[in-house]
């Protein structure tokens, strides 16, 4: 018998799609399967005003395949210099859903980030005030951290204190990858929410390394122990309303992948909902991926959840996804899971 899920087509909240030719290759392997993605704005120069979000969305728009209804939700970069009066109007407009704090070079195009907070407290107050969630990177760029550590140390010295001194900001501990981001964001009230990546939950560190380093599933955060992805997965199955899809798919081009210092990211946009029904399936909770996919995230954001929906359906043959997407920017290398695939989304 052939088995099925029918989910609220579900929204991507941590997403980069870049500019250019490398915008036009990749936005359709977002729009195919999602209604809506919160844009990461890490451009060079970073979309860091609400003139340069509005832009950006325009362009965004104009890439979109024909008959697409995707939506993207625009983010400001935050900086040191970063205008409050500036954020709280581009949020009043509707335009701009979140600010992205980036510590400075914790990770791609992250140098025009925040070194000292003290200096972004206006923003973060204002912030509060008015509802806009700050979507956080969150790992400590100290070079005595570990980098396996840098997530944890981030927790204990900087998101926890941040907290406490802005009561009621309401923060996103984006692409959390260890078993200290599960438990905080668990502890935490109804103003903490985080995303969980599509590849954290299918690689460890190993997979990176043992039997030659495989370029493609670098990422920042770099992906930890298996006990720590085993942590990741309970979290995305679990149903818990805390707890959304955002997969950090972020494209390179192969050049810059397989290079000496090669770029971190993982492309993901375009297989993550078979990949998901997999791990799901894996756990035992279909009934929960349309909650971690589809209804959480709407319900943080304080959006609509999307009328429209996505069928996956389970084959008896093995989905075969492209292995590169050809942009006029160079190829880029699709995430490979290292197993069979099943689940199909049909057409």
């Amino acid at each position: 018998m052939t088995q099925s899920i029918t989910l609220r087509r579900p929204d991507d909240w941590h997403l980069h799609l870049r500019d250019g030719a490398m915008l036009q290759g990749v936005l359709p392997e977002t729009t195919r399967h999602f209604a809506r993605a919160i844009i990461m704005p890490n451009l060079v120069p970073p979309v860091v005003t609400g003139a340069q979000a509005a832009a950006y969305r325009d362009r965004i728009l104009a890439a979109r395949p024909a008959g697409s209804g995707f939506e993207p939700l625009m983010t400001l970069y935050l900086t040191e210099g970063t205008d409050a009066a500036d954020v709280a109007a581009a949020a009043a407009s509707g335009l701009v859903k979140a600010v992205k704090l980036y510590p400075a070079g914790a990770t791609t195009n992250s140098h025009s980030g925040v070194k000292d907070f003290a200096k972004v407290q206006g923003v973060l107050e204002k912030m509060a005030e008015i509802g806009l969630p700050l979507c956080l990177h969150g790992e400590v760029t100290d070079p005595s951290v570990d980098i396996f550590d840098r997530e944890a140390v981030f927790i204990d010295t900087v998101l926890d204190p941040l907290r406490r001194r802005i009561p009621g900001l309401r923060v996103v501990m984006e692409h959390i990858t260890t078993e200290e981001g599960v438990a905080y964001a668990r502890a935490a009230g109804p103003d903490l929410a985080a995303t969980i990546t599509t590849h954290h939950l299918i690689i460890n560190r190993n997979h990176i390394l043992a039997g030659g380093i495989k370029p493609h599933y670098y990422c920042l955060p770099v992906a930890k122990r298996e006990k720590h992805r085993l942590a990741l997965r309970a979290a995305a199955t679990s149903g818990e309303a805390r707890f959304m899809l955002g997969t950090d798919s972020a494209p390179h081009v192969d050049a810059l992948k397989e290079h000496a210092c090669g770029c971190a990211g993982c492309f993901t946009a375009t297989n993550t909902m078979p990949l998901l029904a997999h791990v799901f399936e894996e756990d035992g909770a279909l009934d929960r991926l349309e909650a971690f996919s589809s209804l959480n995230g709407p319900a943080f954001y304080r959006l609509p959840v999307n009328e429209t929906t996505i069928t996956l359906v389970k084959h008896e043959l093995p989905q075969t996804f492209p292995e590169k997407i050809l942009t006029e920017a160079g190829p880029v290398t699709v995430f490979n899971p290292g197993f069979a695939v099943h689940w199909h989304v049909e057409a």
